[in-house]
């Protein structure tokens, strides 16, 4: 058991609990991409959205905050994830990814999602900040 924890943090390193509701990330750099000689820093990631709590919830909308290079270059407001609202049941789990395009190297996102309970509860839960590391190679 204590093996699964430490892979489940070594696929997704960035992972922050907000009412009974599991957020992991797992960024990665895409580099087919990205134009590191035009500022053009594609990034992958992945997210893994897991129900601890003893109630089913449904995630309703998204908002991000791109940092590119320390300056917040976009914040994204919108409803669900890659299209859907998935409604997660107790122990239930959803994982999607998604892409971001940064001018720099490095960068950062971080944000929250809305969700609803069954119960009829609004309430948020934090997208930890995870990092956007682009390798660069010095010569």
């Amino acid at each position: 058991m204590e093996k699964q924890k430490e892979n489940s943090t070594q696929t997704f390193p960035y992972s922050e609990i907000t009412r009974e509701v599991r957020i992991s990330v797992r960024p990665t750099h895409v580099e087919d991409s990205s134009e590191p000689d035009n500022d053009v820093f594609t990034f992958a990631y992945t997210v893994k959205i897991e129900n601890l709590g003893s109630e089913s919830v449904q995630l309703l909308e998204r908002h991000w905050l791109i940092m590119s290079n320390g300056v917040r270059i976009a914040e994204v407001v919108g409803p669900g994830v890659v299209g859907v609202q998935p409604i997660l049941a107790p122990g239930d789990s959803h994982e999607y990814s998604s892409s971001a395009v940064i001018q720099d190297p490095i960068g950062s996102m971080e944000g929250s999602y809305t969700f609803k309970s069954s119960s009829g509860k609004y309430f948020d839960v934090r997208i930890p900040k995870f990092d956007l590391l682009y390798p660069i190679m010095l010569h």
